[in-house]
């Protein structure tokens, strides 16, 4: 026996905003018998193929220490670079720049209500690496 993962959940002190902010990143929508809506408590995201999903959830209290676990992000085309000129315009904010001499390493980005997330190369700049 097993269990299956239904949904990664984020506290956030606007679910709302942080769902568009994430179908944006992501390029999920919404769920089309449930949709997000200004104010709503819950707001759900889907990948393309429903199978993964980010449920924001409305807290009180906002963000205050360092993620315990945080999601690692690679462009689904273009480069890293490219990526987070997309993402900052979105509203990520760039935390800290772990690139390395060698082409590798990573961002890290904050979302707009401070939840780290980190962007990697994508699968061309891996494999044009070697």
């Amino acid at each position: 026996m097993t269990a299956l993962l239904s949904h990664v959940t984020v506290d956030s002190r606007d679910a709302h905003a942080q769902s568009l902010f994430w179908s944006a990143v992501l390029g999920w929508g919404e769920d089309p018998e449930d949709p997000n809506e200004p104010g709503h408590e819950e707001c759900l995201v889907l990948s393309p193929d429903g199978h993964q999903r980010l449920l924001f959830i409305e807290v009180p209290d906002a963000k205050t220490v360092k993620n315990r676990l945080h999601l690692d992000l690679r462009p689904a085309s273009g480069t890293r670079d490219e990526e987070l000129l997309r993402l900052l315009e979105l509203g990520a904010v760039l935390v800290e720049d772990r690139r390395r001499p060698d082409g590798g390493g990573w961002f890290v980005l904050a979302d707009p209500e401070g939840n780290e997330f980190c962007l990697l190369r994508g699968e061309a700049e891996v494999t044009a690496a070697g």
